[in-house]
Formats: C-alpha cells, structure tokens, sequence
C-alpha cells in the first residue's frame, strides 16, 4: 500500500482523497439499509461541517456523541474534524456518574444522541452542554436548544466551512479505563488516529479484493480505527451491523461477502461455542484479527471456519505497536513483533524501569518514533499523564516478555485495570457509585478470573455494610440504573472490613487472589457461589 504524505494523515484529507479515488464506489452498507459511497461521505460531511459552523462549533470545541453503529456516527466524527473540532464518542451504555464525568471533563458544544439513548442523560448535569442534536425524535437536554441531525444534514455546503486540520491536531477523545480515579480521555492527534488505520492495513494485507464486516462499537478504537479507517484507507467497502450476533456472525459474513473481521475478547469463544455444523468453512473469511486467544481453541477455530486468527498487542494510548505473522503459528498470549519503523517497545522491573532480558517477565513499556502517532496526553489530567511517562516511556502497566526471536507475549494486567466484555473498566468509578448507597461503609472493587470468563475478568465488589443489611441482590437492583451494565458486578461479598496498607491502599491483590468463596452471592445463579 502506498502511504500518503505525512501531511495528508488526517480524517478529511482521506476521506477527500478517497471520494476522488474512487466516487461512487460503496464505502459503507449499514444494516439499517443505509449506506455510502466514498463520495456521498465527502459532501455528507462537507454538509453538516457547515451546519456545525452556524451552530459555532469551531476549532477545538468537543461534540459528544453517543450514538450506536450507523451512518449517522460516522458523517458526525468527519464532520466535526472539518471543523477543526474534536469528536468525542461515548458507550452508548453509560449512564449516572460514569456519563457526568464525562460530560463534566470535555464540556461538550453539542451533543449528538439517538432518540431512545436520551434517558441516559437524565440523571447527568448537562449544564456545560450548549446544544442537544437529535438523531430521531427526542426533546432537548436540560438548558440546552434542540436541533434535528438529518434537518442539519441539508445545510448548503460551504467551502469557507471547512477548516484544514493537521496531523497533529486533536481529532478525537476516547476515556480508557482509570486504575485510581475516573475515567481518562485520551487526546489523540489526526496522525495516532491515522496510524491504527495504517498498521491494520499493512498488517492485515488489505487489498482490492477485501472486503470487511464490523460488529463491534464504533465508540472504541478497534471498529472504528482498526476497522472502518483501514478499510477507507485501503479504499474497500466495509459492512456494519450494529451489534454482534455469535448466533449469527457466519451468516453475516456469507451475506456481505466479507474476508476480514475482527472479533476481540470474549466473541471468538462465543462464536465458537456455537452447534458446529457441516459448512462452517464455506465462508469468504480470510482472517480475523482476535484478543486473547486460548491453545484450547484457537488452532480449532482456524480449522472449523477455514481462516486465519491474527493477533496483536495495543493500547488507545499508542495504538497498536505490535502486531502478529501470519507465517507463526496461532499461540496464546503471543501478540507479535514490534513496529520498529513507528515505536520502540522494551520490558522493564516496575518497581525499578531497569531493562529485562528475554524470557524474563516485566512491565511492558512504548514510545514513539515518529511524532503524532502517539496520545497528546489525558484531557484535562496533567498528572496522569506524568504519572504515566515516567522516565521518557509511557507505562501500560500490563506484563508481558520478549521470547529470543523478537516476539511480544501478554502475560496479564499489573495495574488495578479490569477487562470485561471487551471494555476497560474503572474500579474506582464503580466504588463510586456502591459507596453512594446509604447502607454502604466502603467497598473495594476487583477484577477476578473464573473458568466460564472466558480469559477476560469478572467484577466483584467486597462491601463493608454500614450495619445489619447485607442484601447483595437489593444492592446489585439498586446500582443496576446508576451504572453501564458492563460495569455491575457479577459478584458481591459482604465482609467485616477491607485490608489496606499502612498508607491507605486497598490490598487488591490479596483480593484478586481470594475471588469468590462461599459466602460470594454470584448474579449469575443468584445465589452464592461455590469456591
């Protein structure tokens, strides 16, 4: 693939690039039966890039929006850049506390939302907020006026509109998970946003006979970056439903004719836990980039559907960095080798930064050769980001090891992050909101690994009970509207007191190493859990 100019690595530069390339071609299909040609994506967003510059989104301001898979998310994500603003996409899950700091910490211009998505600002002071956009028929935010999306998406467009951004503008805040504190927004440049698109691209092998299925959420890094921008970039079409379906992802690929998907976390098990049946391997599929995989499966898989699972090893902070051969064999935990020509990655002793040898577990550690590949830093927390560029390296806080040929294999999380579902989950947000009960003295939330997880984490809460009321199902009911439903515990276990250090620290890995016992009340079964 030939790689444009460093200057043209920006979201409207590849799209207008691209509507010139190839016109009329399909770029998307939804399955709402919406769809776009590479040309009606350039004057779609040229539209209502105008209409957002007589609503006075201009240059650095933020537009929310919480929106699922559609046309409508991605004409507002260009849109917005031709404005010179920053997109700001968030799970369209969230709800109370978790969708108020993100409100509060990016103070949105506009917010775009689908109709039936509005009940989750309900509780959420909006009052930075200047302008509701409605994506069907809803009323306005509190203190906010209202505008209709597909009313703006008729806005005459105007070249004067149309701000030049460079790579090395913001583009985009995606919130990752926080470890001791809410949620961070990862301010991400044209050129780190672009860089996912080119590494996918290039390690995938995408050409004009690909064809791509995405059924994961746009409002992460991976279907959106990974996913739709490789396929702009390599010029291919790309067919998006709105959610995953193990049931029926095969027929979806038979019926769109895709050969590359992606499928991370949980969804490769599931699909493969599906009754196997005589054609699973009559399908167009060449490969799906999965993570993590496990031996007992991932050899099987390939096997039963006829394709390839490629692996890598990435961050919304730096991208993906490391990246799978598809000439090594399918291993658990073996992410791949580094992109040297864009990063430098090394293992290091956490406590000490010093560098380790092969074989020898540690920390792993990045950073970039190129400017703008990287995060600009969190939105708004300085002192997370020093706190994360210790000694010129940004610090992932996940283990791993080089293996003597130069591969990169994950090991596990070092810091207090939980993995669920395919989202990075915040302990203390979710403490947050059990510690706001009134019958609750303290909690302490951990990620536990149980065999039907899957290789992802379980949430469990330890509850300190302010006094006799010790109802696990009364208080999961109770946080169930205040909380995505990603984040509500599996498990709760109601204990006399929370083991700390002498400097205040929760003990969480003495936590993690308990897991649930027989006193754990497990959602799952309601009822407790057997150790």
């Amino acid at each position: 693939m030939d790689i444009p100019p460093k200057s043209q690595w920006t979201f409207p530069a590849i799209v207008r690039m691209q509507a010139e390339r190839h016109d009329q071609a399909l770029l998307c299909s939804f399955d709402d039966g919406q769809s776009l040609t590479f040309r009606d994506f350039d004057e779609q967003t040229d539209r209502l890039a105008s209409a957002f510059a007589a609503l006075g989104v201009g240059p650095g301001d933020r537009v929310m929006a919480m929106l699922r898979n559609g046309r409508e998310f991605l004409v507002a994500l260009v849109a917005t850049h031709k404005r010179g603003a920053i997109f700001v996409p968030v799970n369209t899950e969230l709800r109370g506390a978790f969708l108020e700091h993100q409100v509060r910490n990016t103070e949105p211009r506009l917010v775009i939302v689908e109709e039936d998505l509005r009940s989750s600002f309900d509780e959420v002071d909006t009052a930075s907020v200047g302008i509701t956009v409605a994506v069907g028929q809803l009323q306005a935010l509190p203190n906010t006026s209202l505008k209709v999306f597909e009313a703006l998406c008729e806005t005459p467009a105007r070249e004067a509109d149309r701000v030049e951004v460079t790579p090395y503008d913001a583009g985009m805040i995606i919130f990752t998970s926080g470890t001791t504190g809410p949620a961070k927004g990862v301010l991400m440049p044209h050129a780190h946003c672009f860089f996912y698109a080119l590494s996918a691209a290039r390690a995938t092998g995408l050409t004009a006979d690909d064809r791509m299925f995405i059924s994961m959420p746009m409002f992460h890094g991976t279907a959106l970056l990974l996913q739709f921008y490789s396929a702009l970039l390599a010029g291919i079409p790309s067919f998006v439903v709105k959610r995953f379906s193990a049931s029926t992802w095969l027929d979806e690929i038979r019926a769109c004719g895709a050969t590359v998907t992606y499928a991370v976390g949980v969804m490769p098990e599931f699909i493969f836990k599906q009754p196997p049946r005589p054609d699973d391997a009559d399908n167009p599929l060449r490969l799906s980039w999965s993570v993590p995989v496990s031996d007992s499966w991932a050899p099987a898989f390939e096997k039963r559907f006829g394709m390839r699972i490629l692996q890598g090893y990435g961050m919304t902070e730096f991208s993906v960095p490391v990246w799978g051969d598809l000439a090594d064999p399918v291993r658990s935990g073996c992410a791949g080798r580094v992109v040297d020509d864009f990063f430098e990655v090394r293992i290091v002793d956490p406590e000490t930064d010093e560098a380790l040898g092969v074989d020898k577990i540690g920390e792993i550690i990045v950073r970039p050769k190129e400017p703008g590949v990287f995060m600009a830093g969190y939105w708004r927390m300085p002192e997370r980001t020093v706190e994360a560029w210790r000694n010129l390296w940004f610090h992932s806080g996940d283990a791993g090891y080089f293996d003597s040929e130069g591969r990169l294999f994950y090991v596990d999380r070092i810091k207090d992050r939980i993995r669920r579902r395919g989202e990075n989950i915040s302990a203390f947000e979710i403490e947050e909101v059990i510690n706001s009960h009134a019958e609750v003295e303290q909690s302490a939330v951990v990620g536990v690994r149980t065999a039907d997880a899957g290789g992802e984490d379980e949430i469990m809460a330890f509850v300190v009970a302010k006094g006799s009321a010790k109802d696990a199902q009364t208080l999961l009911s109770w946080c169930e509207p205040r909380m995505p439903r990603f984040a509500l515990p599996r498990f709760v276990e109601y204990v006399a007191e929370i083991d700390r250090t002498a400097s205040g620290k929760v003990r969480k890995q003495a936590l993690r190493d308990r897991g649930p016992g027989p006193g754990t009340f497990d959602r799952g079964t309601g009822r407790k859990a057997p150790r």
